[in-house]
């Protein structure tokens, strides 16, 4: 479709008039028709710039997207018209007849694609945050569009022949290193892609690519559709003994917004385990709970097994034709861990005293329900609720009562954005004059420590049907110099939201992932480069997470805490015994949380491993093959995520790369110490970390900034002490 103009119209035209039966006429109603083509397209394209809000940059602050004028009808003639255009500008690059430069090729492409990248930002953004049908249909008719656009440039030879030529002679070109960097990611983007395979071998390419695309469409959408569809029913209130009032009656309100009068729901959130399970005393239905997390989809309209199966075989034959034995092969070549055994070799390490601290947890756990009268061995959906209790009996600590001191807009405020003007000396101010896209989206202004304009932030925190599960950043406008664009950024997490009129109370895992997320959105905001292509989180999987981790442990700060956990009724600081036990307790149960992360890491790698003559696999018995393989099959303690839900991993964002919070970690922990052996929460250490990783983007290899800022490489000791499986540095 993107290929359709007025060259190609004309020709069409002349085709279709060859046939007239007068020949003396033919040349003039050629020319005829070739006129009142250009007239027709000039006519569209007129109106096309005077109806959609994508046809130029948004007039809004920083481009800005203006939410108040973007309907779901302009996203589709903004895609096709941004696919043309991009198309157009590719060839233009291609036809030039002077010799391929740096300028005239790189630098051109970077240029390239204004409007498609316009309209894709804010669908992807909205298609996550704000589904609907007709988004979801938008989506399954452009992605395989979407793809073969992509195609269309990265397995172009003549394309790649002009950037192939720039690369050759690299070492003659007196590149700044950003802009070498730059030609080495173009370079190795198209090599990975297929451009130097066979014209047999590209088309085998591109069938695959698209159909990736589909089924990728899918395998989120029917997660969409899943998680709506799987909520808890519960027919009488004395079923939810063990929750608080609030949280009955926001169950009670999300029953009668779903057509359940008189009843109540519980929303499934999107990793294995669920929050909820902590509290109800109710055994039968902290099981029904469970299953309809562990089981979904695995059966119905909505059974993404098929998919599972199909997609790691598409990557797998992708990988094939690329020259890899696998697609974790081809995934890891350019991050930090460079092999999938390097991966392994991490994983593996860890998982005898991971075991082994799990087993002792469990000890305790079925202690505990014996001690309580229970004659059954722990169940998945006992972990939870029994964990609980003994850590209120380790640490005499009510969950509910550690709530009241963490109201999500303080922790927002004199929390998350304290520490940021801490460290980096910024600021947020609200603007209520720049629209959202939702009613629960905060928009704020930052500012700079020396009271510049930074970028613009959206805040959207809250759960809603239509937002997809978990939590993330991305961005609606990228920063960079050569196109003079400041960056455009949103944070998402799903904190179920008070009822209304009543504050929301939240838990100290929702105040250290709202740190985390913000360690996203500065990462974003912070970008200091030339190329957008570079800018900002635009680094391998398993240096992305680093920035984001790093951030995390600021949330345990005693200066920040001190400026945050207050009771939300008095403003009382959290008494200093309670906020103890809080911080001794985030050891506990550090078995359970890391084996269900490693045994989704071995998930991930093992689907991923698969070579393109294994075949599609039933999904079950790869997974308990796959867990048995690495000795973390524990029955009590299932994978952070199944693969039918998987999304990180089979979604495709994080294929092969699950692994990469881990790899991450190391990096935090090492930098925070690091940080705090130099006095802490300090403007010159904010500075130095700003200057050294969030500015740079990919503007050079992640380890060499590693080392700018550190000084050496990472090592382990504070990522031990981190997991509380280490006291001290020998």
């Amino acid at each position: 479709m993107f290929k359709r103009s007025v060259i190609g119209v004309a020709v069409v035209a002349a085709l279709t008039l060859s046939a007239c039966s007068e020949p003396a006429t033919d040349a003039t109603n050629q020319g005829n028709a070739s006129v009142q083509q250009d007239q027709a397209e000039n006519a569209q394209h007129d109106q096309f710039a005077a109806s959609n809000p994508f046809a130029q940059p948004s007039a809004l602050q920083y481009e800005a997207p203006d939410f108040r004028i973007i309907e779901d009808s302009h996203f589709m003639p903004a895609f096709e018209r941004g696919m043309q255009e991009h198309a157009a500008e590719i060839q233009a690059i291609i036809q030039n007849p002077e010799d391929p430069t740096f300028e005239n090729t790189i630098v051109a492409m970077e240029r390239s694609g204004a409007l498609l990248t316009r309209v894709s930002r804010v669908f992807s953004n909205l298609s996550g945050t704000d589904s609907n049908e007709e988004r979801r249909r938008l989506q399954r008719e452009l992605s395989p569009k979407l793809s073969a656009h992509s195609d269309d440039i990265n397995l172009n030879p003549a394309l790649f022949e002009r950037v192939e030529a720039i690369y050759n002679q690299r070492d003659e070109l007196d590149l700044d290193a950003e802009s070498d960097r730059l030609l080495e990611v173009y370079y190795n983007r198209f090599v990975r892609a297929g451009a130097t395979l066979t014209d047999e071998q590209r088309q085998q390419i591109r069938a695959l690519n698209e159909e990736h695309a589909r089924l990728t469409t899918q395998f989120s959408q029917n997660q969409l559709a899943i998680t709506r569809d799987i909520a808890v029913v519960v027919d009488s209130e004395e079923e939810l003994d063990g929750l608080s009032d609030s949280q009955i009656r926001s169950a009670r309100n999300a029953a009668q917004a779903a057509g359940h009068e008189g009843k109540y729901l519980l929303s499934i959130t999107n990793t294995t385990r669920q929050p909820i399970l902590t509290s109800l005393n109710n055994r039968e239905l902290r099981q029904r709970v469970w299953e309809a997390s562990a089981f979904r989809g695995t059966s119905g309209e909505y059974d993404n097994r098929p998919i599972v199966s199909r997609l790691t075989q598409i990557r797998a034959e992708r990988a094939q034709l690329l020259g890899y034995s696998n697609w974790a092969e081809y995934q890891l070549q350019n991050t930090m861990a460079e092999t999938p055994d390097n991966v392994l070799e991490m994983l593996t390490s860890m998982v005898p005293a991971v075991v082994e601290n799990t087993r002792a947890e469990q000890a305790n756990i079925q202690a505990m329900i014996e001690q309580e009268g229970g004659d059954y061995e722990v169940q998945p959906w006992d972990w939870e609720f029994y964990a609980e209790k003994v850590r209120q009996e380790l640490y005499d600590m009510d969950e509910s009562e550690v709530r009241e001191y963490f109201e999500f807009n303080r922790v927002l405020h004199d929390g998350v954005f304290y520490t940021m003007n801490r460290l980096y000396g910024i600021t947020f101010e609200r603007r209520e004059d720049l629209p959202a896209y939702h009613e629960d989206v905060e928009v704020y202004e930052v500012f700079d420590h020396d009271g510049t304009s930074l970028a613009i932030f959206y805040a959207d925190y809250f759960a809603r049907e239509g937002k997809r599960g978990g939590a993330w950043m991305s961005s609606f406008v990228g920063q960079s110099h050569l196109l003079e664009q400041k960056p455009v950024v949103v944070n998402v997490m799903n904190i179920p939201k008070g009822p209304d009129g009543e504050p929301t109370l939240i838990s100290y895992d929702h105040v250290t992932t709202m740190f985390h997320e913000l360690g996203h959105g500065i990462h974003g905001m912070f970008s200091n480069v030339n190329y957008p292509t570079l800018a900002g989180t635009s680094v391998s999987r398993d240096f992305v997470e680093f920035p984001s981790t790093f951030e995390e442990d600021w949330a345990a700060y005693p200066d920040v805490l001190a400026n945050y956990a207050k009771h939300y009724e008095t403003g009382e600081p959290i008494p200093q015994e309670l906020l103890d036990k809080v911080l001794e307790s985030r050891s506990f149960n550090q078995g359970f949380d890391t084996l269900e992360y490693i045994a989704a890491s071995f998930l991930d790698m093992e689907w991923h491993m698969l070579s393109a003559d294994a075949g599609e696999q039933d999904v079950e018995e790869f997974e308990a093959a796959a867990l048995a393989k690495y000795g973390v099959d524990l029955p009590a303690v299932p994978p952070r995520y199944k693969s039918t839900y998987f999304n990180h991993s089979i979604g495709g964002g994080y294929s092969a790369g699950y692994y990469a919070y881990m790899w991450s970690e190391i990096l935090a922990a090492d930098a925070f110490a690091y940080v705090q052996s130099k006095g802490g929460l300090t403007r010159e250490n904010g500075d130095i970390y700003r200057r050294n990783i969030l500015e740079v983007g990919n503007s050079r290899p992640p380890m060499d900034s590693y080392i700018e800022f550190r000084g050496q490489e990472p090592t382990t000791d504070a990522l031990l002490i981190r997991r509380g499986l280490k006291t001290r540095v020998d």
